[in-house]
């Protein structure tokens, strides 16, 4: 199994859960609990400088709400955050606090492509 960086929201994954955070985001941005949805995703769907990176990345890319991770992993953690998950072991290199620093689109691309290269070079 390669290796898969794998991006966790901070956001479930029901019916209810996508209703609300979607209302939310258009209602009241500024009190959206995931950074990481709000940076990459538009109302509707994902934003296309956001696709066209990820496709670009050297390691294939996976997406997780909290629900599904935490019921995956069995870790509960704080989210948004993304993780390297290789042969069923994950390892955090972006935390919250780094996603939620990110005011724009192009800072959270700056912190992937920097972290990914720490990673690689260390492995």
């Amino acid at each position: 199994m390669k290796e898969e960086l794998l991006f966790v929201y901070n956001a479930s994954s029901d019916l209810f859960s996508t209703v609300t955070d979607f209302t939310h985001k258009i209602i009241s941005p500024s009190t959206y609990q995931c950074q990481l949805c709000a940076l990459t995703y538009g109302n509707f769907s994902m934003k296309l400088e956001w696709k066209s990176f990820i496709e670009r990345l050297p390691m294939k890319t996976g997406f997780m709400h909290k629900d599904e991770f935490e019921k995956q992993y069995h870790i509960k953690t704080s989210l948004p955050a993304v993780f390297i998950s290789s042969k069923g072991v994950v390892k955090e290199i972006i935390s919250q606090q780094q996603i939620n620093s990110c005011q724009t689109l192009e800072e959270l691309k700056v912190i992937v492509n920097k972290e990914l290269k720490n990673y690689t070079d260390e492995h």
